[in-house]
């Protein structure tokens, strides 16, 4: 079923690919599938659970430090592990283990219409005792601080004596591996345990981050279905809950966890979490599984996607989506890492990914989820502000490549720091958001000072040349293959929207809310001078274009260079960044990932169709897509072409990713960005769909390989349905007042629940 993920085989090889599979969260908290009783000695595991935003601070280590550089950084913390579940069986106490006795059948399901995941096992012990057993399994979407347990032990040849040993063990490490840049290599261990304890009928451990001083709790209780002796052993930092009961009917054992932290909770974290339990008391498992239903149901009304004609790609598209709502933050506190909370890939930052690939799914399904995402940039913009001064600007707001609590975490600054463009990408995402919301009051309260303070960053760093062109040097592109030049064609052309959208936003704030308008400008110590000026650098931006290929250059000296020697570079070579040092990928024409056809999509009217498609076909030869973000903008940009067969291709390499481990670094956890851009294929490729300030526009095709596909949009307060097949398109509004979009280019008006249907022309 497409509602579904399945895993009927126990493959010891895929072990840490299926903990990151069958990861749950809620924006908040995530856990990773790891199994509840453990593993054998030197089987691999990451064991981990996470808070969105829970971090320490660790020191950046240098050969040779310069000025400037990032001193410090923070690192996404591996909790307290509340996972642990040991089974006994009989009076020997034989210990249940997958890899010990027969294991005679295994089911691993990941429920993405009910939101939670089950493991089904059938198994013989080394004597002979047979027991059925299924984990259940879910991280709350309604009480976000509740992970949950229920194990259910059906006796097949044994009745007897069992043990349960449930644990909540605050002596936890980060995973590290040293071999691999993604991954951070030290400081494993960031966490004190500052008490272990019963506190009445709940088993309580608290830590404390050595130097953020973060501190989180964990609460758990137990629940069994029959009679049953039970007893607690709080050692120094842990508590273990013993269990003992006869097994002769099936017997349920549930666990609840409750998690706090200082982040969000304010007092004592144990003493929080203790009151969250007596408010979940009386509450079992299937309660907070008809929660998870009906949230979930919601979820489904407004982000479903629909494909027939192919059910791997059916269960692609929603496995994607139904892991971006799962990790996505859902408080203005947090916002979503490269790997959500799936794992401890890039070490829990968030990056551009977050405003270019992942906010346009949530921008028209959860308009709610993409404020916050916006809200938290606002929350940060302080530390961007300072950031801006110490790289020697007098004046904007350099948002941080990398970051958890708002200061730049990227100590390798030519493919970090030097990526200015990400201050441009969160304006863009400003824009977007008023464009498909509508929402004044935000806009007012909130980004026009984000969009001010990001346009004072380009007038900071660029200047006019003999030509009076505006130009920006030194700088780098999304292209981590190609760093610090001058006049990126991506930079330079969203910088320009950046300018110009700010000048427009400061006219519109001060003709809408002159109080509000004066306050910020005496805030920020804000001219009209200035913003004239934003209009001007606009207007003589730089875009750089070379006449004989008919092409934006990606930037000033990208076409001088030899193009990259792929015939010859072995396939066991790429990614090229594990394989060869950056100043020998530098001197090349090579693209790790979209960089000049990004920006035309993103700003497709900036360049005739003409460039655009002589563009597409240059960079395609020279791009290695070594970044999960490449394949989704090709994929889209192909459709826009009207090339059918690329835009599939490079569909397909994005949508099971993660399910099928093409990238093979899954354990690591998921590929986020990756995601939102399956989403971002159908929905702005195949789909054609654009939000500008014009309004909403749909061009679909459909690939040849489907009979039909359908998908949900919210935009400025409606819904609407959107059903493309071989034939012809159907636009539904669902919810919502009349609305005047533009279908195929032409002008129609969505009347509530009437059908507008138009054929395809293919």
């Amino acid at each position: 079923m497409a509602w579904e993920i399945i895993k009927k085989e126990f493959n010891k090889q895929n072990l840490l690919v299926n903990e990151s599979l069958f990861a749950l969260g809620n924006g908040y908290l995530g856990v990773r599938g790891n199994f509840e009783e453990g593993y054998s000695k030197g089987e691999p595991s990451i064991r981990g659970t996470y808070i969105n935003a829970f971090h320490d601070i660790t020191e950046i280590q240098y050969g040779e430090k310069a000025y400037g550089f990032p001193e410090t950084q923070q690192k996404m913390l591996n909790i307290i592990d509340a996972q642990t579940i040991q089974i006994y069986l009989g009076e020997e106490k034989e210990h249940f283990s997958l890899f010990e006795g027969k294991v005679l059948s295994f089911c691993q399901t990941l429920h993405m219409d009910r939101g939670f995941s089950e493991r089904a096992v059938h198994w013989r012990s080394p004597s002979g005792k047979e027991i059925k057993l299924t984990f259940s399994r879910l991280v709350s979407f309604v009480q976000r601080e509740l992970f949950a347990i229920e194990l259910s032990l059906e006796p097949v040849n044994f009745s007897g004596p069992v043990r349960i040993v449930s644990t909540v063990n605050g002596d936890v490490e980060n995973y590290v591996n040293k071999n691999d840049p993604r991954i951070a290599s030290g400081d494993a261990k960031r966490l004190a345990v500052t008490e272990a304890k019963q506190i009445g009928d709940y088993s309580v451990v608290s830590t404390r981050a050595f130097v953020s001083g973060l501190e989180t709790a964990c609460a758990a209780s137990h629940t069994v279905s029959v009679p049953c002796e039970c007893r607690f052993e709080a050692a120094e930092k842990q508590v273990r809950a013993i269990i003992d009961f006869r097994l002769d009917q099936p017997v349920n054992v549930t666990k609840f966890n409750i998690y706090t932290d200082t982040l969000r909770h304010h007092g004592n974290v144990a003493e929080k979490a203790a009151a969250i339990q007596e408010s979940v008391k009386g509450k079992d498992f299937s309660f907070f599984l008809k929660e998870q239903e009906r949230y979930l149901s919601e979820y489904w009304k407004a982000a479903d996607v629909e494909i027939s004609g192919d059910p791997k790609l059916q269960e692609g598209i929603r496995f994607n989506l139904y892991q971006l709502l799962q990790f996505v933050g859902k408080d203005s506190a947090s916002n979503i890492a490269a790997k959500g909370l799936s794992g401890e890939g890039y070490e829990g930052h968030y990056f551009w990914d977050t405003e270019i690939y992942i906010f346009p799914v949530f921008l028209l399904t959860r308009p709610d989820i993409a404020r916050n995402l916006l809200l938290y940039r606002y929350n940060i913009l302080d530390h961007a502000r300072a950031r801006a001064k110490e790289m020697g600007h007098k004046k904007g707001a350099l948002f941080p490549w990398r970051t958890i609590s708002g200061t730049e975490c990227s100590a390798y600054f030519p493919a970090g720091t030097a990526q200015y463009h990400i201050s441009a990408d969160i304006a863009y995402s400003y824009v977007q958001y008023f464009y498909a919301t509508h929402d004044e009051v935000f806009m007012r309260q909130y980004g026009v000072e984000v969009l001010a303070e990001t346009a004072r960053l380009w007038l900071e760093t660029g200047h006019y040349n003999r030509d009076g062109k505006f130009v920006i040097e030194d700088v780098t592109g999304p292209d981590e293959y190609t760093a610090i030049v001058n006049n990126n064609y991506y930079t330079n052309v969203m910088a320009k929207f950046n300018l110009k959208s700010a000048h427009h936003f400061y006219h519109w704030l001060k003709t809408t809310d002159p109080a509000y308008f004066t306050e910020l400008c005496d805030r920020i110590g804000l001219l009209g001078e200035e913003a004239a000026e934003w209009q001007k650098a606009g207007d003589a931006m730089y875009l750089p274009y070379d006449a004989k290929l008919g092409i934006h250059k990606q930037d000033d000296s990208f076409l001088e260079k030899a193009v990259w020697d792929f015939e010859h570079t072995p396939k066991d070579h790429y990614p090229l960044l594990l394989h060869y040092h950056p100043l020998t990928i530098y001197r090349y024409q090579v693209c790790k990932q979209a960089d000049t056809v990004l920006a035309h999509f993103l700003l497709e009217d900036e360049a005739d169709p003409e460039t655009i498609r002589n563009s597409y076909h240059y960079y395609e030869k020279v791009t290695t897509h070594d970044s999960s973000l490449s394949s989704c903008i090709f994929s889209i940009m192909a459709s826009k072409l009207g090339e059918a067969e690329k835009a599939y291709h490079y569909f397909i390499e994005t949508a099971r990713l993660d399910l099928d481990n093409t990238h093979g670094n899954t354990k690591d956890g998921l590929h986020m960005a990756n995601m939102g851009g399956t989403w971002m294929s159908i929905v702005y490729g195949f789909a054609g769909v654009r939000i500008k300030e014009s309004g909403l526009s749909v061009d679909p095709s459909i690939p040849e390989q489907w009979e039909r596909y359908a998908f949900r949009l919210t935009y400025q307060n409606r819904k609407l349905q959107i059903e493309v097949t071989r034939g012809s398109v159907t636009v539904v509004l669902t919810e919502g007042e009349a609305l005047r979009i533009r279908l195929f280019g032409r002008e129609e008006t969505l009347l509530p629940g009437k059908v507008v249907a138009r054929a395809i022309h293919h």
